[in-house]
């Protein structure tokens, strides 16, 4: 059974750096893990990143590109997203997420953690 938990959310100023981590427990060959986000007033949760289990391998939407980085420590199963020059149009609820690579690449995820909230405000 895959769990997922974030934690590392806050409020943090415009411009300014936050690190999500996610404790991952379970299973994963050929998984991906990955971040999506729920911004205020929209049902759907927009892909941010992720990464592959067998490789190390990152993707970005272009909403991270250049701004966002997604790691992982195999030896402690944790996920992170280091998210640098934040704006306020990043405040969201936060999901780590993980699903078999295959799926993945199709935006779906099958086990969810409960998220943690990020808010960017001076």
């Amino acid at each position: 059974q895959v769990h997922l938990q974030e934690s590392g959310g806050g409020l943090v100023r415009p411009g300014g750096s936050l690190r999500l981590s996610c404790a991952a427990s379970g299973s994963f060959d050929d998984y991906a893990i990955g971040w999506l986000r729920r911004t205020p007033g929209k049902e759907v949760r927009d892909f941010v990143a992720r990464i592959s289990t067998c490789c190390d391998e990152p993707y970005y939407s272009d909403i991270a590109k250049g701004r966002f980085t997604i790691s992982r420590d195999a030896t402690k199963n944790m996920v992170y997203l280091q998210m640098n020059n934040l704006t306020p149009e990043d405040s969201a609820v936060y999901f780590c997420a993980a699903s078999p690579l295959y799926w993945a690449l199709r935006l779906r995820y099958d086990y969810w953690g409960q998220g943690a909230q990020v808010n960017v405000s001076s």
